[in-house]
């Protein structure tokens, strides 16, 4: 297998997102998925699901993509990534609010960061034209893998919570 790239997307609830994309990709270049928490206050040596979920810290859920670039497209995975959640509500998707349920992409080159842009601005003219797109586009500078149980968790847990925005959608009537 040729070298691999690291993308990480926060688009609410980290649960559902891994499930989309560990389905979506799956046997199509996605090396693996996994769970954690990105791009908060660089005072944290450690964070956890607590700590995050009472706002203070600053980070993010989000689900972190290694793949084969030979086999799949950064520009595809994004795409997706714009069709799961809804880019233009700040710090929310469906009933879940607050700090760590903001939209987010946090690359690991600079190539990466201006794909993601360019991705940004085809949704914004083309499905959000008078709403504004509020997602984060930066470089990923901190990360921490969530818990065991969070890994996989929609696997491990058949009826638990899938935020209700997690699904691929056409286009939306704006």
């Amino acid at each position: 297998m040729a070298s691999t790239k690291v993308i990480t997307l926060a688009a609410g609830c980290f649960w559902g997102v891994e499930r989309v994309f560990a389905r979506h990709f799956q046997g199509k270049g996605l090396v693996g998925a996994k769970v954690g928490y990105a791009n908060g206050s660089p005072s944290y040596d450690s964070v956890d699901y607590k700590k995050v979920c009472s706002g203070s810290t600053g980070f993010t859920e989000a689900v972190q993509l290694t793949y084969d670039p030979s086999v799949l497209n950064i520009k595809e995975i994004i795409e997706i990534f714009f069709r799961i959640h809804d880019p233009t509500t700040v710090n929310a998707q469906g009933p879940d609010v607050g700090t760590q349920y903001r939209s987010g992409i946090y690359t690991s080159s600079d190539e990466d960061l201006a794909v993601a842009k360019e991705v940004r601005d085809y949704f914004q003219k083309e499905w959000y034209p008078n709403l504004p797109i509020v997602t984060e586009i930066e470089p990923l500078a901190k990360w921490f893998d969530a818990e065991d149980y969070h890994q996989q968790y929609l696997d491990k847990n058949p009826g638990g919570y899938e935020c209700p925005t997690h699904f691929l959608r056409l286009k939306p009537k704006v």
